[in-house]
């Protein structure tokens, strides 16, 4: 008897529960992205940064430093820290690789609910390598100390060093499309309309290339586009090292 093997669209070789050792990657990941978002909650929440200035660490009230007569309250703080595209990319993947544990299911299907995953899915990582990128290239600053230097290495290195990595080794294959490329780019636009707006409220801007008064808003947008070409070139990437690993690799997908 002839049997037809079927060559298994991303949606239904998605529909597979991770389990045995990528389970356990996956595991990882999770605590690692979780670890590193509550440090950073910890110390921002508390006041570390307000307390604990060195010449690694530039602050006033507020990370923002944009709290009218110099007052200074966790929940302004808070509103600081979700402003960051560092928080939001961290965030994303300890929600997401989460989720992906414990509601497999989710990530698989036709509807809009799973498609809405699979596009999160992809953020985890594109937004984390961005982010990993864009802080060590123009960003980082040499002399933290303390918890500010072991919660900037978490944020910055180790959690996008472990994203990548357990997304290469355990997945899951089969997630990516095109159409969830253009659909995983809602979040980081959203996230930038909500610091840009925020930054026309208090007057303070998360990082200094998004900061309008100073290079005005036409530089801030370019900016902005070009993040957003590289992490389209991010995300076709692994889509093309997905669909290769798929095929070098099909009975262990």
């Amino acid at each position: 008897m002839s049997r037809t093997v079927v060559d298994p669209s991303p949606v239904s070789e998605a529909a597979s529960a991770p389990s045995g050792w990528r389970r356990a990657l996956l595991a990882v990941n999770a605590v690692v992205a979780w670890a590193a978002v509550l440090l950073s909650l910890t110390l921002n929440l508390t006041g570390y940064y307000l307390h604990n200035r060195d010449a690694s660490t530039v602050t006033s009230p507020t990370i923002l430093g944009g709290v009218p007569g110099g007052e200074d309250t966790a929940l302004e703080r808070f509103f600081d820290w979700t402003t960051y595209f560092t928080i939001l990319s961290n965030c994303t993947v300890a929600i997401v690789v989460t989720v992906l544990l414990l509601r497999p299911a989710w990530f698989r299907g036709s509807g809009k609910g799973s498609a809405i995953w699979r596009a999160l899915r992809l953020d985890s990582v594109m937004m984390i390598v961005v982010t990993a990128v864009v802080f060590n290239l123009l960003l980082a600053t040499s002399g933290k100390t303390g918890w500010d230097a072991i919660s900037n290495a978490m944020l910055h290195i180790i959690c996008p060093t472990v994203t990548s990595l357990v997304w290469l080794v355990a997945g899951p294959r089969g997630l990516i499309r095109w159409s969830t490329i253009w659909a995983a780019l809602v979040l980081p636009l959203a996230w930038a309309a909500y610091a840009l707006v925020r930054g026309a409220v208090i007057g303070a801007y998360p990082y200094p290339f998004l900061d309008v008064a100073t290079n005005g808003l036409p530089s801030v947008l370019q900016f902005i586009v070009v993040i957003c070409v590289f992490g389209i070139a991010i995300a076709a990437a692994m889509l093309g090292v997905d669909a290769l690993l798929r095929r070098l690799l099909p009975a262990r997908q």
